[in-house]
Protein backbone atom coordinates (compact mmCIF):
# COMPACT_ATOMS: atom_id res chain seq x y z
CA UNK A 1 0.00 0.00 0.00
CA UNK A 2 1.68 3.10 -1.56
CA UNK A 3 1.56 6.05 1.37
CA UNK A 4 3.61 8.36 -0.40
CA UNK A 5 1.85 11.70 -1.37
CA UNK A 6 0.44 12.88 -5.27
CA UNK A 7 1.97 15.55 -6.44
CA UNK A 8 -0.56 18.97 -6.51
CA UNK A 9 -1.66 19.75 -10.25
CA UNK A 10 -0.68 23.48 -10.55
CA UNK A 11 -2.94 24.69 -13.18
CA UNK A 12 -6.29 23.69 -11.14
CA UNK A 13 -5.01 25.38 -7.87
CA UNK A 14 -4.43 28.42 -10.24
CA UNK A 15 -7.92 28.11 -11.79
CA UNK A 16 -9.35 27.90 -8.20
CA UNK A 17 -7.48 30.93 -7.75
CA UNK A 18 -8.97 32.89 -10.62
CA UNK A 19 -12.33 31.74 -9.55
CA UNK A 20 -11.54 32.90 -6.01
CA UNK A 21 -10.91 36.15 -7.30
CA UNK A 22 -13.53 36.60 -9.61
CA UNK A 23 -15.76 35.98 -6.69
CA UNK A 24 -14.37 38.80 -4.36
CA UNK A 25 -14.96 41.47 -6.85
CA UNK A 26 -18.85 40.50 -7.10
CA UNK A 27 -19.14 39.99 -2.99
CA UNK A 28 -16.97 43.58 -2.75
CA UNK A 29 -19.34 45.11 -5.49
CA UNK A 30 -22.33 43.85 -3.83
CA UNK A 31 -21.18 44.74 -0.44
CA UNK A 32 -21.61 41.21 1.11
CA UNK A 33 -25.28 41.72 1.75
CA UNK A 34 -26.05 38.23 0.81
CA UNK A 35 -29.83 39.40 0.17
CA UNK A 36 -31.54 41.95 -2.17
CA UNK A 37 -31.32 45.71 -1.25
CA UNK A 38 -33.99 48.29 -1.39
CA UNK A 39 -33.95 51.01 -3.96
CA UNK A 40 -32.32 53.64 -1.44
CA UNK A 41 -28.84 51.42 -1.76
CA UNK A 42 -28.98 51.46 -5.54
CA UNK A 43 -29.24 54.45 -6.26
CA UNK A 44 -26.22 55.56 -3.61
CA UNK A 45 -24.15 53.18 -5.78
CA UNK A 46 -24.53 53.83 -9.07
CA UNK A 47 -23.82 57.58 -9.13
CA UNK A 48 -21.29 57.65 -11.68
CA UNK A 49 -20.80 56.46 -15.20
CA UNK A 50 -17.81 54.22 -13.64
CA UNK A 51 -20.10 52.77 -10.96
CA UNK A 52 -22.69 51.85 -13.43
CA UNK A 53 -20.10 50.86 -16.27
CA UNK A 54 -18.87 48.35 -12.97
CA UNK A 55 -22.26 47.11 -12.43
CA UNK A 56 -23.29 46.18 -15.69
CA UNK A 57 -19.94 44.59 -16.75
CA UNK A 58 -20.00 42.63 -13.13
CA UNK A 59 -23.68 41.53 -13.83
CA UNK A 60 -23.06 40.46 -18.23
CA UNK A 61 -19.55 39.03 -17.76
CA UNK A 62 -18.66 37.90 -13.94
CA UNK A 63 -22.00 37.06 -11.37
CA UNK A 64 -22.56 33.87 -11.07
CA UNK A 65 -19.93 32.61 -13.28
CA UNK A 66 -17.16 32.59 -11.16
CA UNK A 67 -19.01 30.73 -8.45
CA UNK A 68 -19.93 27.82 -10.82
CA UNK A 69 -16.35 27.59 -11.85
CA UNK A 70 -15.47 27.16 -8.08
CA UNK A 71 -18.31 24.95 -8.12
CA UNK A 72 -16.66 22.80 -11.04
CA UNK A 73 -13.59 22.80 -9.05
CA UNK A 74 -15.11 21.46 -6.08
CA UNK A 75 -16.54 18.58 -8.73
CA UNK A 76 -12.80 18.08 -9.54
CA UNK A 77 -11.61 18.21 -6.11
CA UNK A 78 -13.69 15.29 -5.04
CA UNK A 79 -12.49 12.98 -7.81
CA UNK A 80 -9.11 13.55 -7.29
CA UNK A 81 -9.42 13.04 -3.27
CA UNK A 82 -11.47 9.56 -3.76
CA UNK A 83 -9.28 8.83 -6.84
CA UNK A 84 -5.89 9.05 -4.85
CA UNK A 85 -7.66 7.20 -1.82
CA UNK A 86 -8.54 4.54 -4.53
CA UNK A 87 -4.96 4.55 -5.44
CA UNK A 88 -3.46 4.01 -2.15
CA UNK A 89 -6.18 1.27 -1.57
CA UNK A 90 -8.27 3.29 1.14
CA UNK A 91 -12.10 3.94 0.35
CA UNK A 92 -12.54 7.39 0.53
CA UNK A 93 -16.20 7.64 0.97
CA UNK A 94 -16.63 7.39 4.44
CA UNK A 95 -13.70 9.60 5.10
CA UNK A 96 -15.25 12.60 2.26
CA UNK A 97 -18.40 12.20 4.34
CA UNK A 98 -16.93 13.24 7.71
CA UNK A 99 -15.12 15.85 5.71
CA UNK A 100 -18.18 17.75 3.89
CA UNK A 101 -19.55 17.35 7.60
CA UNK A 102 -16.64 19.46 9.17
CA UNK A 103 -17.00 21.51 6.15
CA UNK A 104 -20.32 22.10 7.28
CA UNK A 105 -19.92 23.42 10.74
CA UNK A 106 -17.09 25.58 9.33
CA UNK A 107 -19.61 26.82 7.02
CA UNK A 108 -21.66 27.76 9.16
CA UNK A 109 -19.65 29.62 11.41
CA UNK A 110 -18.99 31.50 7.97
CA UNK A 111 -22.53 32.07 7.20
CA UNK A 112 -22.95 34.39 10.81
CA UNK A 113 -20.79 36.74 9.10
CA UNK A 114 -22.09 36.74 5.83
CA UNK A 115 -25.66 34.99 4.69
CA UNK A 116 -24.51 34.29 0.86
CA UNK A 117 -22.11 31.85 2.51
CA UNK A 118 -21.79 29.23 -0.14
CA UNK A 119 -19.83 26.69 2.15
CA UNK A 120 -23.05 25.25 3.94
CA UNK A 121 -24.27 24.63 0.14
CA UNK A 122 -21.23 22.77 -0.69
CA UNK A 123 -21.37 20.40 2.11
CA UNK A 124 -25.13 19.30 1.85
CA UNK A 125 -24.78 19.04 -2.17
CA UNK A 126 -21.39 17.07 -1.93
CA UNK A 127 -22.81 14.56 0.22
CA UNK A 128 -25.22 13.02 -3.14
CA UNK A 129 -21.90 13.46 -5.06
CA UNK A 130 -20.80 10.29 -3.23
CA UNK A 131 -22.74 7.82 -5.05
CA UNK A 132 -22.00 9.31 -8.02
CA UNK A 133 -18.31 8.54 -7.86
CA UNK A 134 -18.97 4.72 -9.34
CA UNK A 135 -21.87 6.04 -11.67
CA UNK A 136 -21.60 5.67 -15.57
CA UNK A 137 -20.29 8.49 -17.22
CA UNK A 138 -23.78 8.69 -19.11
CA UNK A 139 -25.57 8.81 -15.60
CA UNK A 140 -23.34 11.20 -14.77
CA UNK A 141 -23.29 14.08 -17.86
CA UNK A 142 -26.97 13.15 -18.46
CA UNK A 143 -28.24 14.34 -14.91
CA UNK A 144 -25.68 17.04 -15.21
CA UNK A 145 -27.53 18.27 -18.25
CA UNK A 146 -31.03 17.46 -17.01
CA UNK A 147 -29.81 20.07 -14.01
CA UNK A 148 -28.82 22.63 -16.50
CA UNK A 149 -31.74 22.95 -19.07
CA UNK A 150 -33.88 23.40 -15.40
CA UNK A 151 -35.68 20.13 -14.23
CA UNK A 152 -35.35 21.66 -10.77
CA UNK A 153 -36.50 24.48 -11.19
CA UNK A 154 -39.57 23.15 -13.36
CA UNK A 155 -40.18 20.29 -10.69
CA UNK A 156 -40.51 23.19 -7.96
CA UNK A 157 -42.54 25.49 -9.97
CA UNK A 158 -44.75 22.36 -10.87
CA UNK A 159 -45.19 21.45 -7.14
CA UNK A 160 -45.60 25.28 -6.16
CA UNK A 161 -46.88 27.19 -8.64
CA UNK A 162 -44.02 29.88 -8.10
CA UNK A 163 -44.75 29.71 -4.03
CA UNK A 164 -41.51 29.78 -2.22
CA UNK A 165 -40.47 27.02 0.07
CA UNK A 166 -38.72 27.81 3.52
CA UNK A 167 -40.10 32.14 3.42
CA UNK A 168 -43.02 33.71 2.75
CA UNK A 169 -41.84 36.48 0.69
CA UNK A 170 -41.08 37.84 -3.07
CA UNK A 171 -37.39 37.94 -3.76
CA UNK A 172 -38.44 40.49 -6.65
CA UNK A 173 -39.85 42.64 -4.40
CA UNK A 174 -36.66 45.47 -3.52
CA UNK A 175 -39.60 46.96 -1.34
CA UNK A 176 -40.87 44.86 0.99
CA UNK A 177 -40.41 44.86 4.26
CA UNK A 178 -38.28 41.91 4.70
CA UNK A 179 -35.88 43.68 2.61
CA UNK A 180 -35.47 46.70 4.38
CA UNK A 181 -35.61 45.01 7.93
CA UNK A 182 -32.49 42.94 7.07
CA UNK A 183 -30.68 45.97 5.07
CA UNK A 184 -31.37 47.91 8.39
CA UNK A 185 -29.94 45.15 10.40
CA UNK A 186 -26.13 45.41 8.39
CA UNK A 187 -26.33 49.16 8.31
CA UNK A 188 -27.20 49.90 11.95
CA UNK A 189 -27.22 46.26 13.88
CA UNK A 190 -24.55 45.40 16.36
CA UNK A 191 -22.91 42.14 15.36
CA UNK A 192 -24.67 40.08 17.49
CA UNK A 193 -27.27 41.10 15.96
CA UNK A 194 -26.31 40.33 12.74
CA UNK A 195 -25.62 36.83 13.93
CA UNK A 196 -28.97 36.58 15.04
CA UNK A 197 -30.66 37.27 11.87
CA UNK A 198 -28.41 34.85 9.59
CA UNK A 199 -27.97 32.13 12.36
CA UNK A 200 -31.52 30.95 11.08
CA UNK A 201 -33.53 33.40 8.98
CA UNK A 202 -30.59 33.76 6.85
CA UNK A 203 -30.61 30.13 5.67
CA UNK A 204 -34.02 29.92 4.40
CA UNK A 205 -33.48 32.68 2.71
CA UNK A 206 -31.09 30.90 1.00
CA UNK A 207 -32.45 27.29 0.75
CA UNK A 208 -35.23 29.73 -1.06
CA UNK A 209 -33.11 30.88 -3.49
CA UNK A 210 -30.73 27.52 -3.88
CA UNK A 211 -33.71 24.73 -4.07
CA UNK A 212 -36.62 27.08 -4.86
CA UNK A 213 -37.36 28.45 -8.67
CA UNK A 214 -34.11 30.06 -9.02
CA UNK A 215 -32.07 26.92 -8.70
CA UNK A 216 -28.70 27.78 -7.66
CA UNK A 217 -28.56 24.70 -5.88
CA UNK A 218 -29.43 22.21 -9.38
CA UNK A 219 -27.10 24.41 -10.91
CA UNK A 220 -23.88 23.80 -8.28
CA UNK A 221 -24.70 20.65 -8.31
CA UNK A 222 -24.56 20.31 -12.45
CA UNK A 223 -21.27 21.81 -11.83
CA UNK A 224 -19.82 19.67 -9.29
CA UNK A 225 -21.39 16.26 -12.04
CA UNK A 226 -19.01 18.21 -14.79
CA UNK A 227 -15.87 18.74 -12.49
CA UNK A 228 -16.52 14.84 -11.57
CA UNK A 229 -16.29 13.96 -15.28
CA UNK A 230 -13.29 16.28 -16.20
CA UNK A 231 -11.62 14.63 -13.24
CA UNK A 232 -12.13 11.51 -14.55
CA UNK A 233 -11.10 12.18 -18.24
CA UNK A 234 -7.64 12.73 -16.92
CA UNK A 235 -8.28 16.45 -18.71
CA UNK A 236 -5.57 18.26 -16.47
CA UNK A 237 -2.86 15.91 -16.40
CA UNK A 238 -2.57 16.20 -20.22
CA UNK A 239 -3.87 19.70 -20.80
CA UNK A 240 -0.83 21.25 -22.78
CA UNK A 241 -1.65 18.38 -25.16
CA UNK A 242 -5.51 18.62 -25.64
CA UNK A 243 -5.47 21.88 -27.97
CA UNK A 244 -8.14 20.31 -30.28
CA UNK A 245 -9.85 19.44 -27.18
CA UNK A 246 -10.08 22.97 -25.80
CA UNK A 247 -10.80 24.53 -29.34
CA UNK A 248 -14.29 22.53 -29.46
CA UNK A 249 -15.12 23.27 -25.75
CA UNK A 250 -14.42 27.35 -26.64
CA UNK A 251 -16.70 27.06 -29.74
CA UNK A 252 -19.34 24.74 -28.49
CA UNK A 253 -19.82 27.17 -25.51
CA UNK A 254 -19.52 30.27 -27.84
CA UNK A 255 -22.33 28.84 -29.31
CA UNK A 256 -24.45 28.09 -25.98
CA UNK A 257 -23.80 31.36 -25.01
CA UNK A 258 -25.58 33.14 -28.10
CA UNK A 259 -28.23 30.58 -28.38
CA UNK A 260 -29.01 30.96 -24.47
CA UNK A 261 -29.17 34.60 -24.49
CA UNK A 262 -31.83 34.65 -27.24
CA UNK A 263 -34.08 32.35 -25.30
CA UNK A 264 -33.57 34.48 -22.03
CA UNK A 265 -33.83 37.39 -24.03
CA UNK A 266 -36.75 36.36 -26.04
CA UNK A 267 -38.94 34.64 -22.60
CA UNK A 268 -38.53 37.83 -20.74
CA UNK A 269 -39.38 40.80 -23.47
CA UNK A 270 -42.53 38.56 -24.69
CA UNK A 271 -43.92 39.36 -20.57
CA UNK A 272 -45.43 42.41 -21.57
CA UNK A 273 -45.45 44.16 -17.97
CA UNK A 274 -42.87 44.04 -15.59
CA UNK A 275 -41.49 40.43 -15.34
CA UNK A 276 -43.03 38.28 -12.64
CA UNK A 277 -41.90 34.66 -11.66
CA UNK A 278 -45.01 32.84 -11.67
CA UNK A 279 -45.38 31.51 -15.22
CA UNK A 280 -43.36 29.10 -17.75
CA UNK A 281 -42.08 31.57 -19.63
CA UNK A 282 -40.44 33.31 -16.69
CA UNK A 283 -39.05 29.54 -16.05
CA UNK A 284 -37.90 29.38 -19.39
CA UNK A 285 -36.31 32.96 -19.18
CA UNK A 286 -34.46 32.07 -15.91
CA UNK A 287 -33.21 28.54 -17.41
CA UNK A 288 -31.83 30.16 -20.59
CA UNK A 289 -29.91 32.79 -17.97
CA UNK A 290 -28.17 29.78 -16.32
CA UNK A 291 -27.24 28.39 -19.49
CA UNK A 292 -25.67 31.78 -20.22
CA UNK A 293 -23.81 31.53 -17.12
CA UNK A 294 -22.70 27.75 -18.05
CA UNK A 295 -21.23 29.26 -21.18
CA UNK A 296 -19.65 31.83 -20.26
CA UNK A 297 -18.41 29.52 -17.32
CA UNK A 298 -17.04 27.07 -19.74
CA UNK A 299 -15.64 30.03 -22.20
CA UNK A 300 -13.44 31.29 -19.38
CA UNK A 301 -12.23 27.78 -18.58
CA UNK A 302 -11.09 27.15 -21.87
CA UNK A 303 -9.25 30.35 -22.45
CA UNK A 304 -7.59 30.11 -19.22
CA UNK A 305 -6.47 26.65 -20.63
CA UNK A 306 -5.40 28.04 -23.54
CA UNK A 307 -3.04 30.90 -22.21
CA UNK A 308 -1.96 28.87 -19.27
CA UNK A 309 0.20 26.74 -22.40
CA UNK A 310 1.88 30.03 -23.49
CA UNK A 311 4.98 30.45 -21.12
CA UNK A 312 5.01 33.84 -20.82
CA UNK A 313 1.24 34.03 -19.67
CA UNK A 314 1.64 31.32 -17.45
CA UNK A 315 4.63 32.63 -14.95
CA UNK A 316 1.81 34.80 -14.29
CA UNK A 317 -0.90 32.95 -13.99
CA UNK A 318 0.52 30.62 -11.79
CA UNK A 319 1.09 33.34 -9.46
CA UNK A 320 -2.72 32.42 -8.30
CA UNK A 321 -1.91 28.78 -7.11
CA UNK A 322 -1.00 29.80 -3.88
CA UNK A 323 -4.40 31.90 -3.50
CA UNK A 324 -6.23 29.28 -4.63
CA UNK A 325 -4.53 26.49 -2.56
CA UNK A 326 -5.53 28.34 0.30
CA UNK A 327 -9.09 28.88 -0.98
CA UNK A 328 -10.73 28.16 2.26
CA UNK A 329 -9.36 30.48 4.27
CA UNK A 330 -9.26 33.65 1.87
CA UNK A 331 -12.72 33.16 1.11
CA UNK A 332 -13.79 32.96 4.60
CA UNK A 333 -11.23 35.79 5.42
CA UNK A 334 -12.57 37.73 2.33
CA UNK A 335 -16.11 37.73 3.74
CA UNK A 336 -14.76 38.88 7.36
CA UNK A 337 -13.00 41.71 6.09
CA UNK A 338 -16.08 42.71 3.41
CA UNK A 339 -18.50 42.38 6.43
CA UNK A 340 -16.09 44.40 8.60
CA UNK A 341 -16.00 47.28 6.25
CA UNK A 342 -18.94 47.39 4.92
CA UNK A 343 -21.82 46.74 8.22
CA UNK A 344 -22.59 48.95 10.87
CA UNK A 345 -20.41 47.20 13.29
CA UNK A 346 -17.54 47.68 11.27
CA UNK A 347 -16.49 50.78 9.70
CA UNK A 348 -19.71 51.16 8.00
CA UNK A 349 -19.46 51.52 4.47
CA UNK A 350 -22.82 50.44 3.30
CA UNK A 351 -24.11 52.34 0.73
CA UNK A 352 -20.85 53.67 -1.14
CA UNK A 353 -20.28 53.86 -4.90
CA UNK A 354 -19.44 50.92 -7.18
CA UNK A 355 -16.08 52.52 -8.11
CA UNK A 356 -14.58 52.68 -4.53
CA UNK A 357 -16.02 49.06 -3.67
CA UNK A 358 -14.58 47.50 -7.00
CA UNK A 359 -10.66 49.28 -6.55
CA UNK A 360 -10.67 47.90 -2.64
CA UNK A 361 -11.64 44.37 -4.54
CA UNK A 362 -8.44 44.69 -6.47
CA UNK A 363 -6.54 46.16 -3.70
CA UNK A 364 -7.77 42.45 -1.41
CA UNK A 365 -6.88 40.17 -4.34
CA UNK A 366 -3.12 41.79 -4.66
CA UNK A 367 -2.65 41.47 -0.48
CA UNK A 368 -4.14 38.46 -0.37
CA UNK A 369 -2.03 36.30 -3.44
CA UNK A 370 0.66 38.32 -1.65
CA UNK A 371 -0.01 36.65 1.64
CA UNK A 372 -0.73 33.13 0.06
CA UNK A 373 2.74 33.18 -1.71
CA UNK A 374 3.91 34.25 1.93
CA UNK A 375 2.63 32.03 4.38
CA UNK A 376 3.03 29.10 1.83
CA UNK A 377 6.78 29.72 1.90
CA UNK A 378 6.98 28.66 5.41
CA UNK A 379 3.94 26.66 6.28
CA UNK A 380 2.43 23.53 4.47
CA UNK A 381 -1.24 24.76 4.71
CA UNK A 382 -2.90 27.77 5.06
CA UNK A 383 -5.06 27.93 8.47
CA UNK A 384 -8.37 26.49 8.08
CA UNK A 385 -7.05 24.07 5.64
CA UNK A 386 -5.15 22.39 8.37
CA UNK A 387 -7.90 23.08 10.47
CA UNK A 388 -10.40 20.90 8.48
CA UNK A 389 -7.91 18.39 7.13
CA UNK A 390 -7.05 17.90 11.04
CA UNK A 391 -9.94 17.35 11.57
CA UNK A 392 -10.84 14.68 8.79
CA UNK A 393 -8.58 12.73 9.64
CA UNK A 394 -8.30 12.87 13.09
CA UNK A 395 -4.33 14.08 13.22
CA UNK A 396 -2.69 16.74 14.59
CA UNK A 397 -1.11 17.35 10.80
CA UNK A 398 2.31 19.50 11.15
CA UNK A 399 1.77 22.90 9.43
CA UNK A 400 5.41 24.00 10.06
CA UNK A 401 8.06 23.51 6.62
CA UNK A 402 10.83 21.71 7.99
CA UNK A 403 13.97 24.20 6.99
CA UNK A 404 16.49 22.49 4.93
Amino acid sequence: MSSSKLPRIEIIDALRGFALAGILICHMVEQYLGAGAPPNHNEAVSVLLSDQIIDGFIGIFMRGKFLALFSFLFGLSFFIQMDNGAKKGKAFGGRFLWRLLVLLAIGYIHSLFYRGDILTIYAMLGILLIPFYKANNKWVLGVAALLFLGLGRYSVFYLTKGEHLFLDVNPMDMESTHVADYYNILKNGSILDVFATNSWQGHLDKMNFQYGIFGRGYFTFAFFLIGLYVGRSGFFTRFRESKKFTKKVLIYSLILFVVSLGISAGAFMSMAQEPQMNSWTAMIGLSGYDLNNVAMTFIYLSLFVMLYRKMKVEKWLVKLAPYGRMALTNYVMQSILGTLLFYGWGFGFLGFINTFTFLIAIVLIILQVWVSKIWLQHYKYGPLEWVWRSLTFFKNFPIKKERI
